[in-house]
């Protein structure tokens, strides 16, 4: 288990919160950063046809941060290499269009959502790492099942615990005995929340998105990723999100602040599978669990690079 300081905290005594309150702090919450020009410039050229390594370099170089970051993966993934990756050009070539586009999504919601959990003590390092993680295998997910042509699912897997930030910003002491009690891996996250605030994280963070008029989609995710039969809409990438939420979980990649055990049962048993599934055959499934088998063992060092 993470080790995680506040388990030696005290219980405190606090208010379960009305609807009209929680709204009220949640009005004050920040809302999401932008990628930025420099990450949607490089987004708008790796979705062109002229797709060269030189121009994508150029402008990654703009930003230390990522160019870092960059470095750092694929020095990572491939550390089988004789001669560590030390130019931008040679990163690009190694790692492919797909990851640097999704590298370009993780980096600025990751160091701006960053401000926003200051307050409260929590493995974040560990909570980047399950996000990133269920964005990369929702991606993965979502293509076995033909459910999305573009990166929005990844995204979407990104983002689908955006409502534990919001409430680590706008309910500190709240989310600190919530997380004292969720150690104790009695109880499923989302029923400690509702008793301890009065909203767990998945409506916490729809509601925040609502407030910023962000898309359809990612409102039924965060929304729905523990239920996906209940979406409105976009079902199969809802139901992707919480099939890699809750395989992340059971390898234990990173840490979702939920410490209850997952079996590989709950993960290929649960309600998403059936969505995205429905009616497969065995060898059907067999296949889909070996592709995905085979990302969870690359997961780590991927992760390790990325955060």
């Amino acid at each position: 288990m993470i080790e995680y300081k506040v388990q030696n905290l005290a219980a405190t005594n606090l208010n379960r919160l009305s609807l009209g309150e929680i709204q009220s702090r949640l009005a004050r919450c920040p809302s999401l950063p932008s990628l930025g020009s420099i990450n949607k410039s490089l987004l708008d050229l790796v979705l062109t046809e002229q797709r060269y390594s030189a121009q994508i370099g150029e402008i990654i170089s703009r930003d230390p941060s990522l160019t870092s970051r960059l470095l750092r993966l694929v020095n990572s993934v491939y550390y089988g290499l004789s001669t560590p990756v030390t130019t931008i050009e040679d990163a690009v070539f190694y790692l492919g269009i797909r990851q640097i586009r999704q590298l370009t999504l993780v980096t600025p919601v990751i160091e701006d959502f960053q401000k926003l959990t200051l307050q409260c003590a929590f493995p974040w390092r560990e909570f980047w790492q399950h996000c990133i993680g269920t964005g990369l295998l929702t991606h993965e997910i979502a293509g076995l099942a033909h459910a999305a042509p573009d990166d929005s699912d990844y995204i979407a897997g990104l983002v689908h615990d955006v409502g534990k930030i919001v409430m680590a910003w706008a309910f500190p002491d709240h989310f600190t005995e919530i997380h004292r009690q969720a150690l104790l891996a009695r109880e499923e996250l989302v029923e400690i929340e509702n008793r301890v605030l009065g909203i767990d994280h998945a409506e916490l963070g729809a509601l925040y998105m609502e407030r910023h008029r962000m898309s359809e989609l990612l409102v039924q995710t965060v929304r729905y990723h523990h239920f996906p039969e209940k979406a409105q809409s976009h079902g199969q990438i809802v139901a992707s999100v919480q099939i890699a939420d809750l395989l992340i979980r059971h390898e234990k990649l990173g840490c979702s602040g939920n410490y209850l055990e997952v079996t590989s049962e709950h993960c290929f048993g649960a309600s998403g599978w059936h969505v995205l599934f429905p009616g497969a055959r065995e060898t059907e499934q067999g296949i889909a669990r070996a592709s995905l088998s085979r990302t969870l063992g690359q997961m780590p060092r991927m992760l390790e690079g990325l955060v």
